[in-house]
Formats: structure tokens, C-alpha cells, sequence
């Protein structure tokens, strides 16, 4: 005999009832077929809902309404399936289950009070409206088919309403009615089963799994299949887990430990009858019959490091501990006996090696019961201070690493570890068993979904993911977006995801759950009107679960500067061209990295001096080998090294000045380049990253204009006033060249001294030559003397800068990998 199992999302409707006969006819072949049927879908909710409100007081009536409209709606459907007579037998059912119901619905309204053994009897008719309506389906197709009463069929011992198999019991009930009649297709409800005094008893919710495995185990069969609507077990849960695998195999053990630790396609009980008798069990879907599913059996595939990742939520974690455990035979076995009097299942349990404290989880609904027994079971300890008061924390998560394979390859358990902590959870008890088949971590349940994907990503699918917040789309935003567009076939083929899911400018806030369409989003930031900050962008990456949130920064706003502290506390990290934040206050410039460092996050900034030349990362480099800064000196604005290099050439100032910043080389005001300023700023950082703790007043200034040139203009009467430095600019360039030499705007670092100024070049000199919007940077170090070490490239432009933003941003993903 096959045994074949079908849930209730498989029975939502007569068409999905017509779908499994289809599956149970081409799936028979020369064995008969021991079909197992929850109730039609949604069906035993109601049940509970109602059984929840009478007891409650509350009116139930228009939940009963409902439950009977679903019912008739079942009926209706298949009364143009079956004859009138098989249609008259599932009626009668029905009017039969109503008086029932409404007898014991009034029954526990009066008394307020429902007795387990009701209970049970109430929350098991769905599955035997099921059984009733496929038997008269199969019996309008000429179906060789017999109905088998589970509550007399399949023996169970506890309670009534999470009882356990009785294997031997049901062998025996089986045996003698099989024996008395063959069939085709023997049709059973599942989820119901009957003790030894013959009262019916429910074998635990979600049961009818475990109903299928006891039949299977009962009767021998060939295989047990169960039908749901997915296509198997998944490595993780697909709802919360997009990239998650089908897992194409499972030994007993796998399968057990995932469907214990929340692996909701299987009960958690299944597999226990099923690996006692060496049955085979296929995961199938209803939806996709022809989907080989997932195979559970006795095979060991060992060279799997990890089949699955699983979640078990809405847990807390008791903690008892003194000095009175210490060395005392019999104080473990009186904490857990005391939860088995109280029928509290223990999820977890990890002891201290000190055996000062023993640690455990219980469901959250059963916390109350769990403390109130506890603490009167150890009354005199805790009043004699041998114990400590109980630790309990509630909104608490299990999540388990499960493989076979786990035992066979080292650095599993660092792994899990580290993607942990790169989710940013924090891990509050850790369990494993000999058998190294599973690992577990006991985190918060808020921060329980992000470890799972992060987990998921770092055994499984190997994609890591970027998710961007970008504010400021200027020009160089713009193109930033524009190089993120164009790079995602690029980044894909390298299994990277990187996703923009906001944009902001200093007026609204675009944000996308899904991710912002790169080809619209300025048509979609006109429509934009939330307002960007910290909070909102927190609450969207937290409610989104997005684990690894970038905010890049292309303003040159000093106020968004003054809230990377916040993002890097939140879990973001900074990528930035803007200046403000590293040139500001030392203490802010040291909170960053402090922060930075305590939060596991990046602060990122190298365009901050160099734009897409990597001046940070080198100088970051020759100081980690012990280096040490002697002088520097460089040519730091792309837009004044194309400047000077045209003067050079003989253009005139304000020609060339117009000319720079109809390119975009300048701002649109360009005094704040022409201030010295922007270069002032650029050489504090590189001076601070040398170590050298001085504030921007601490830079001396020469700008390329004079102080009292054009004061309180505006930017059309300064570019108007500009040609009357036409002639003293040509002047001194003029004689420069005379001494053979060059013009360039300059900064550099002597003796810890910092100073931006033109300067005279001799033509031989390293920076003499660069023009046309490069920069190059000279650094003289202990390494590097006589002749420094130079970095040259261009400076100036949206490209470069964005292309360097661009790298640093990748960058977040190798200190991932670090981890």
C-alpha cells in the first residue's frame, strides 16, 4: 500500500478535491492507496475560533454562519460531481456535524468550561466532512473505494488533544479491517485517533502529517507521500527567504531536527513512525504534481555541509541558576520533571560548564504556567537565596543549522557564528547535540528573520546583497545611479545584489520595498513626499529585514554630515564624498570611528580627498606596515588643475573660469573653489589620517583670488568683476615661465604643518606636469625618500567621483566576507 496525505490548502475546493483523485488514480498503479485527508482549508480555524468564543461568553453565531456557509458552499459545488444519493450522504453529515456543534457550543457558553475530550470531538469533524466528500467523488467515478474509520483505526495514548501513536495498537485495528474488505483507495480522516477506552482523541494540531506516518507504519506500506503547496522542503522558509533551495534529500534525522526547529511542510512528530519502520516519505505538491518533491529516507548524504535553516519563533528563555545547582545530584531532573507535570514542551536546553546555571526555552503562551511551577517548586531554595530569582526573557527565537554533513567539516560552527553577528544579532544561549547534525542559536525574535537570510546567504545562495539609501542626486548622484544601472548584469554574473531602495534630496524622500525602477526614479521623485531621516529609513530597512542598508551620501550638506553617527548606530553603513563630517570637530572625526568600530559597520570616504584615486586606502596601507609621513604635497581639485593648466596655456582667468564651470568642473558658484577652501578641507583629512589631530583653522589659506576681491556678490556680478584679475594672473604667469617654471595650486604637509597656496614648480618637479583636470598626490614617507610616492589620475568630473563611491560601496561586501 502507498500512503498519501493531503492538507487542507489541497482541499480549499471540490475543483482542488477533483485535483487530488486525479493524483491518487495515476498514483495507485498495482497497490491500493491509503489516502489520509485533512479538513477543506480554513475549516478547523473556525472550529477553534468558535470553540475560543463560547467559552469566552462572546456570540459565536456569526462564526457558526460562516462555518455552515462554507460547508454548503462545498456541498453546492459538488452536487453536479455525484449523484443525489452520494450528495444526500454528505448532506447528512453535515446537518448532523451542525446539531452536534451547535449542542456543544451551547453546552460550553452555559457552563463556560470546555472539557478536552469536547474539544477534540469539535475540532476533528473537519476531516471527516473531507473523508465523507472524496468518497462520494470517487464513488462518481467508479472508483474501487472504501471509507475507514480512523477514530476506531488508529490507536493513540495522552491526552486528548496532543495524543501519541500506539504503533502496536493500530497494527492490530488495521490488520482486522483490512482483512475484512479490499479496495482500490481506502479513505481515512487524518488528525483523529481513538485511546484505549475508544474516546476520541486529536494527535496533536497540524496532525493529520503524523496520522499518515501512523498508517504507513501501521499497514507496511511502500512509501508515505505528503501532499501540500509547495514543492518540497526548502533550505529555509520561502516566505521569508526568496533565494531558498529545494532540498532534493533528507535522512530521518535532517528532517526531524528541521520540521522540530519550524519547518512548517512537516510535523513534527512524522518522522518518528516512518524512520522506525525504514518507510520512505516524498514531499510532493498538489499544485506541481510532476515535481520529484523531497525525498526523506534512511540514506546519509553526507557530502552536504548543510541541508536547512530553520526558525522557531515566539519562544521565551528561563533561566534558573545559584549556587544551589552546583555539585547537587537531582536539580536538573526536578526543573524538568516540574515542566512534564505541567505538559510544558522544553524547545532548548544549555547548561553553564560551571553547573551554576541551566538555561531552557518554553513556547510563550506557556511562560506563565512554566514560572508559576517552577517557583513553587523550589520555594525554600529561592527563599533561602540557594537559587536566584528566575531569568526570563520573553520575544525570543530558535534558529537551527541542520545537516548531516556538519560533522564531517570544520569551521561550520564560525561560520554560523559570524553570519550572525554580521546580521547584527545578538546570540543569547547556543545548543548543539554529539551528533553535530544541528547547531542553535537562541536570539530575539525581532532580529530572528534577518539571521536567517543572512545565514541563508552566506551557506546557501553565496549572493551577497548591498542595499542602498542615497541621498543627494546631483550631478555626482545622478551618475552614481546611472553606473548602478548600467553595472547590474555585471554584478549579477558575480552573484552580487545590489538594490536602490531610497533616493532622497533636501526636498522628499523616495522609498521602494521592492526596489527602485533606475529608469524612472525622476519621474518618481517629483511624486516623492515623506521626508528623509534617520528614524524613517531605520523603521523601512527593519520592517523590509534588509541586512546589509548602505547610506551614501552625495550631498555636501554639513547637517545630513552630523547624522552618520546615528546611521552607523542603526546598522547602516556610510559611504561619502562629502567632506563636512571629516574636517569637522576631533571629537565627531573620532565618534565616527568609535561608533563605527562598536557597531561593526564601515565608514567609507575615499573620494572625500582624491576622488576615484584610492589616497585614503593607500595611505591607510603604508600606515598599517609601519610607515610614517615625512611631507606631502599635491594637486587636490580636479577643477583648479584644469584651471591652472590653461593659464598656463595663456587663456585668461575668467575664460577659463567660465569655461571650467560651464563643464561642470567647478560649483556653480566658483569661489568655493577658487577660495582654497575645498582643498583645505581635502588636506585636513589626509593630514588627520597621518595622524596629525588639527581643526581646519589650523590649515593656512592662501586662496587664488585676493580676500577683498568682489565681497557679498552674487555669483553673476562676481563672474562679471572677474576679468580685472585677467592681467596680474597673466602677469605672474608670466613670470614664472620666465624662471622656467609652473603655476599650481598646491597643498601640502611639512613638519606638521598645513598650507594650500599657488605655487612656483620647477618644470622637473613631480606635480609640475599635471593639468587638465588630474590629481596627483606626492608622499614622502619613512619608505618612500628620496623620491616619493605619487598617485596620479583625474580628479575632476561626476564619473570619476561616482566610480569611486561606487567602489567603496562594493567594498561594505569584502568586510562582509572578512566576517
Amino acid at each position: 500500500m502507498r500512503v498519501l496525505k493531503f492538507g487542507g490548502s489541497s482541499l480549499a475546493s471540490v475543483t482542488r478535491f477533483l485535483e487530488v483523485a486525479d493524483i491518487v488514480q495515476q498514483q495507485g498503479g498495482n497497490q491500493s492507496v491509503g489516502l489520509v485527508l485533512s479538513a477543506p482549508q480554513g475549516v478547523t480555524n473556525l472550529l477553534v475560533e468558535l470553540t475560543d468564543l463560547a467559552f469566552l461568553g462572546s456570540d459565536y453565531q456569526p462564526l457558526l454562519l460562516q462555518w455552515k456557509q462554507r460547508l454548503a458552499q462545498l456541498i453546492a459545488e459538488a452536487a453536479m460531481r455525484v449523484s443525489s444519493e452520494q450528495l444526500k450522504a454528505v448532506q447528512q453529515l453535515a446537518d448532523e456535524q451542525e446539531q452536534k456543534l451547535t449542542e456543544r457550543l451551547q453546552g460550553i457558553s452555559l457552563l463556560s468550561y470546555c472539557p478536552d475530550h469536547i474539544k477534540a470531538q469539535i475540532l476533528g469533524m473537519g476531516e471527516q466532512f473531507s473523508v465523507c466528500l472524496m468518497t462520494a467523488l470517487f464513488k462518481s467515478r467508479q472508483v474501487d473505494v472504501a471509507l475507514l474509520d480512523s477514530v476506531a483505526l488508529v490507536k493513540s495514548q495522552g491526552d486528548y488533544l496532543n495524543a501519541v501513536a500506539d504503533i502496536p495498537a493500530s497494527e492490530q485495528t488495521f490488520a482486522a479491517a483490512l482483512a475484512k474488505q479490499s479496495a482500490q483507495v481506502y479513505v481515512m480522516a487524518g488528525f483523529v485517533s481513538s485511546n484505549a477506552q475508544g474516546e476520541l482523541c486529536l494527535l496533536g494540531r497540524n496532525g493529520s502529517d503524523y496520522s499518515a506516518a501512523i498508517v504507513a507504519a501501521a499497514v507496511k506500506a511502500s512509501v508515505c507521500e505528503i501532499w501540500t503547496d509547495v514543492d518540497g522542503v526548502y533550505s529555509a522558509d520561502p516566505r521569508q527567504v526568496k533565494q531558498a533551495k529545494l532540498i532534493e534529500h533528507l535522512s530521518y534525522d535532517e528532517a526531524m531536527e528541521l520540521s522540530y526547529f519550524g519547518a512548517k511542510v512537516l510535523h513534527p512528530k512524522t518522522i518518528g513512525p516512518l524512520a522506525r519502520f525504514q518507510i520512505p516519505c516524498y514531499i510532493k505538491n498538489t499544485l506541481n504534481p510532476a515535481a520529484p518533491g523531497t525525498c526523506i529516507d534512511a540514506n546519509n548524504n553526507g557530502d552536504s555541509l548543510v541541508k536547512g535553516i530553520s526558525s522557531l519563533e515566539h519562544l521565551a528563555l528561563i533561566t534558573v541558576s545559584g549556587p544551589g545547582l552546583k555539585g547537587v545530584v537531582g536539580m536538573a531532573s526536578r526543573v524538568f520533571a516540574t515542566m512534564a507535570r505541567e505538559q510544558v514542551s522544553v524547545s532548548l536546553i544549555t547548561q553553564s560548564s560551571s553547573e551554576f546555571s541551566i538555561s531552557f526555552c518554553v513556547a510563550q503562551l506557556d511562560l506563565a504556567a512554566a514560572k508559576k511551577a517552577l517557583e513553587l517548586e523550589f520555594e525554600l531554595e529561592l527563599q533561602g537565596k540557594l537559587l536566584r530569582p528566575l531569568q526570563i526573557l520573553s520575544d525570543m527565537a530558535i534558529v537551527s543549522l541542520v545537516g548531516d554533513g556538519m560533522r564531517q567539516h570544520r569551521g561550520v560552527a564560525a561560520k554560523f557564528f559570524a553570519s550572525l553577528a554580521q546580521a547584527r544579532v545578538n546570540v543569547v544561549a547556543i545548543a548543539q547535540d554529539s551528533s553535530e547534525r544541528s547547531i542553535s542559536a537562541v536570539v530575539e525574535q525581532k532580529a530572528c528573520q534577518n539571521a536567517v537570510k543572512v545565514c541563508h546567504e552566506n551557506f546557501f545562495s553565496h549572493i551577497p546583497s548591498i542595499d542602498v539609501f542615497l541621498v543627494g542626486c546631483g550631478v555626482v548622484g545622478s551618475e552614481l545611479l546611472a553606473q548602478f544601472q548600467r553595472q547590474q548584469q555585471f554584478l549579477q554574473q558575480r552573484n552580487v545584489k545590489l538594490k536602490v531602495y531610497g533616493i532622497a534630496n533636501s526636498k522628499a524622500l523616495l522609498l521602494d520595498e521592492k526596489g527602485i525602477d533606475l529608469s524612472q526614479w525622476q519621474q518618481q521623485m517629483q511624486l516623492a513626499k515623506a521626508q528623509f531621516s534617520v528614524a524613517d529609513l531605520s523603521r523601512f530597512v527593519q520592517e523590509q529585514h534588509l541586512t546589509n542598508p548602505v547610506l551614501i551620501d552625495c550631498s555636501s550638506a554639513e547637517p545630513v554630515a552630523n547624522l552618520y553617527v546615528d546611521f552607523l548606530k542603526a546598522g547602516f553603513h556610510v559611504v561619502t564624498p562629502n567632506k563636512k563630517a571629516n574636517t569637522g570637530s576631533l571629537d565627531y572625526y573620532h565618534q565616527l570611528r568609535q561608533v563605527a568600530q562598536q557597531h561593526r559597520r564601515r565608514f567609507l570616504y575615499e573620494t572625500t580627498v582624491g576622488a576615484g584615486l584610492p589616497v585614503i586606502d593607500t595611505l591607510q596601507g603604508l600606515f598599517n606596515a609601519g610607515d610614517e609621513l615625512v611631507a606631502f604635497e599635491g594637486i587636490l581639485s580636479g577643477s583648479l588643475s584644469y584651471i591652472f593648466g590653461l593659464l598656463e596655456q595663456g587663456v585668461a582667468l575668467s575664460q577659463v573660469t567660465t569655461q571650467a564651470r560651464d563643464l561642470g568642473f567647478t560649483e556653480p558658484d566658483p569661489r568655493d573653489d577658487l577660495s582654497g577652501m575645498d582643498v583645505a578641507r581635502k588636506l585636513l583629512i589626509m593630514a588627520r589620517e597621518s595622524g596629525l589631530m588639527l581643526n581646519l583653522a589650523d590649515v593656512e589659506v592662501e586662496g587664488v583670488l585676493p580676500n577683498d576681491f568682489a565681497p557679498g556678490t552674487d555669483v553673476a556680478t562676481f563672474m562679471q568683476q572677474l576679468p580685472q584679475l585677467d592681467k596680474a594672473f597673466a602677469e605672474r604667469i608670466a613670470e614664472a615661465k620666465a624662471k622656467g617654471q609652473v603655476l599650481r595650486y598646491i597643498g601640502e604637509i611639512n613638519e606638521g604643518r598645513c598650507k594650500v597656496a599657488i605655487k612656483a614648480l620647477d618644470l622637473d618637479h613631480p606635480l609640475a606636469k599635471v593639468k587638465d583636470g588630474e590629481n596627483a598626490l606626492a608622499i614622502h614617507t619613512r619608505y618612500y625618500q628620496p623620491i616619493p610616492f605619487v598617485l596620479r589620475g583625474y580628479g575632476a568630473g561626476a564619473a570619476v567621483t561616482a566610480a569611486g563611491v561606487f567602489s567603496d560601496v562594493m567594498r561594505t561586501l569584502s568586510w562582509q566576507q572578512e566576517m
